[in-house]
């Protein structure tokens, strides 16, 4: 009697599970969306995009079908509501953004499943702000290369690209007032970082058109191409112009901006801030950049600024004095609050990695916080925006298995992305608000090539995209990882090089 009671109770257990899966309907999607419903029948995934679409853009007509939930004005644009039948998709939005995402979402289903089954998606992003960031100064992509990074973040719903524009190996982007920026800092004579950068200062430039040079920079008409094309994506464009320290290649073009330094003292790579020539150039430089970026942010680094030049420097002590500055890290404050006052002046935010932090933060400046999560916090709980991007989880340089091609830095899998909670501990319900979003980092010391890029971009990136946009109660590591290889499948042949983000048997 006993040995029966136990049966029917493992298969009550059973029955349960089969009817919970039943009620948890599956999708390959990547974001996962908020709320899926399946409904009867399915339709033939190259006949998704054939379907009769009815759009209907009604701030109105979307809320009552949340019925009751509250979202933020800036969740409310990029919301939207799906249907798919058997002979038609209907999609409600309150704007266009809505209407973008939930034709990504239909773009994905049709490219994922050759049978589509019908269902009913009401989804919304969960951060406002998220981003990848590409460093194109020690190794160049160019244009083709961007926007097929582009056009793989706008179907993951990804809204912000942050491009990493000029640092000490290369200057990247047309600047009409200072010709030699990209006439001579643009192209060296080693194609790989390492071999270029031998020592603590770093290697020689050469001028344009030199035979066998390496290099390359955008154009503002490339410019312009690049944001229209992202434009179209909904993804904001946000050009990072490095200050004070990272600035090997400032300094070799214009050496007049180099610290004034006794016999024997060194500069490797920070901009003098006791000159007024520095601001000069930084504000025309800044002037440029603002006409072709219409970012409501500039990001202007603010990290590794080394600053014991400036303890020697007669210009740095001099700027210090006169302005009652008792600390250098002082003075690295002083330089980010004047260009946050010139940023405001023409309708800019800044963003800065956390060392901004040092020496007082600027009053409206967003902190990227990289070192890992407490500058983060700190910034958060001073009442200032961050975006989250710890090197253990989102610096995407780093290998994702030790056997991989030029393996770096720690170990950063698929999965340990993916567990990265950006609501970190100690940050209260009220000081939420302060979090934009996460952002992953691809830095190229290590990665010369294109499809050496993608294959650190993908499938991480995928993990970054689920965290920023799906609510935290739908990511689920089990789940994800199988999404994951749908999705690496089927970037494979768009022709993008994804990392096999499973060992392989």
């Amino acid at each position: 009697m006993f040995r029966m009671k136990k049966i029917f109770l493992v298969l009550a257990l059973v029955l349960g599970w089969i009817s919970t899966q039943a009620q948890t309907p599956q999708t390959n999607l990547i974001p996962a969306p908020a709320v899926y419903s399946l409904r009867s029948g399915s339709v033939s995934g190259s006949k998704l995009a054939c379907l009769h679409e009815k759009v209907r853009i009604s701030e109105k007509a979307l809320l009552r079908r949340f019925k009751g939930r509250k979202l933020a004005d800036w969740q409310l644009k990029s919301a939207y509501w799906l249907e798919v039948g058997k002979k038609g998709v209907k999609i409600v939005a309150a704007d266009e953004e809505g209407v973008f995402y939930a034709r990504q979402t239909l773009k994905m289903m049709a490219s994922l499943d050759s049978s589509v089954s019908c269902c009913t998606i009401l989804d919304w992003p969960r951060l406002r702000y998220r981003g990848m960031m590409l460093d194109v100064s020690r190794h160049f992509q160019g244009k083709d290369f961007v926007m097929k990074q582009l056009e793989m973040m706008a179907l993951l719903k990804m809204n912000r690209f942050h491009f990493h524009l000029v640092d000490n190996p290369g200057w990247r982007l047309q600047i009409d007032a200072y010709p030699s920026l990209t006439k001579l800092t643009a192209w060296r004579p080693q194609a790989f970082f390492w071999d270029w950068e031998k020592n603590e200062i770093g290697g020689p430039f050469v001028e344009e058109g030199t035979p066998g040079v390496y290099g390359g920079y955008f154009t503002k008409q490339d410019i312009a191409e690049i944001l229209a094309f992202a434009d179209e994506r909904h993804i904001e464009v946000i050009p990072e112009i490095e200050m004070p320290g990272h600035n090997y290649e400032t300094r070799a073009a214009y050496p007049e901006l180099a610290c004034s330094l006794p016999s024997g003292g060194k500069d490797p790579w920070e901009l003098c801030p006791g000159k007024e020539s520095t601001f000069e150039f930084l504000e025309k430089v800044l002037l440029e950049v603002f006409d072709m970026f219409p970012s409501r942010y500039i990001h202007i680094g603010g990290d590794e600024a080394r600053k014991n030049n400036w303890k020697l420097c007669p210009d740095c002590q001099a700027r210090m004095k006169s302005e009652g500055l008792e600390r250098v890290e002082e003075l690295q404050s002083y330089m980010i609050r004047r260009m946050e006052r010139f940023a405001h002046e023409h309708g800019k935010r800044i963003i800065g990695w956390d060392e901004i932090l040092q020496g007082g933060l600027a009053p409206d400046a967003t902190v990227m916080s990289w070192h890992g999560t407490e500058a983060g916090l700190q910034a958060v709980r001073e009442g200032h925006d961050v975006i989250f991007t710890p090197t253990h989880y989102y610096y995407l340089d780093y290998h994702q298995d030790p056997a991989q091609f030029r393996p770096v830095g720690r170990l950063v899998s698929l999965e340990k992305v993916y567990s990265f909670e950006p609501m970190v501990e100690g940050i209260s319900e009220a000081d939420a608000h302060h979090v934009l979003g996460v952002q992953g980092n691809l830095w190229t010391e290590h990665v010369q090539d294109a499809w050496h890029a993608e294959m650190m971009l993908y499938p991480r990136v995928f993990a970054i995209a689920e965290t920023g946009w799906s609510q935290a109660e739908k990511k689920e590591w089990p789940d994800f990882e199988r999404r994951a290889s749908f999705l690496s499948d089927v970037a494979r042949k768009w022709g993008y090089t994804v990392y096999p983000p499973f060992p392989q048997e």
